[in-house]
């Protein structure tokens, strides 16, 4: 009796993982936290502009290698989809000083809104976002569909950000 009793723990345990990590792909929408982005020239936007587009908000660091590695390729998805209804969010994080985020935004000629997260509180309120890069890719009715913590497969990113345009 006791071998049933672990072997069916296992099931259970291995049940559960398996649901914790199809959450944490992403498998299930949740609303995007209500957010402030405070923008380089000053303005502001909030998670609520984000609706009616498909966004990637971007948690990034001009420290950072593989953020900085993986700019580029951001840099084309968004000239890629941006006429379709796409947009990108890059959100500095707060230890990133505001001259360097200024810098590397204008020498690279980012196209996209750069934010700066000078508080915290936006990375807290995605979940408390502590490794960079994490990305979260939000549909057009404000829900996050997916999260990647690391540099995502741009290959599967896009089929994903052409299901979500087709879907209008």
């Amino acid at each position: 009796m006791a071998g049933k009793a672990r072997s069916g723990l296992r099931a259970v345990t291995v049940a559960c993982a398996s649901a914790a990590a199809l959450l944490l792909a992403g498998c299930s929408a949740a609303p995007a936290p209500q957010s402030t982005f405070v923008l380089l020239d000053g303005s502001k936007r909030t998670s609520a502009d984000l609706k009616g587009k498909v966004t990637l908000v971007n948690f990034w660091a001009t420290s950072c290698t593989t953020c900085v590695a993986e700019m580029p390729e951001m840099v084309r998805t968004f000239e890629k989809y941006r006429g379709q209804g796409y947009d990108h969010m890059a959100v500095a994080m707060s230890y990133d000083p505001p001259s360097y985020v200024v810098n590397f935004a204008q020498t690279r000629k980012l196209p996209f809104s750069v934010a700066i997260d000078n508080t915290g509180a936006v990375a807290q309120a995605w979940g408390d976002v502590k490794l960079t890069p994490t990305s979260y890719l939000v549909d057009r009715k404000g829900e996050i569909v997916k999260r990647y913590v690391g540099q995502p497969d741009f290959a599967d990113l896009h089929q994903l950000i052409e299901k979500l345009l087709a879907q209008g």
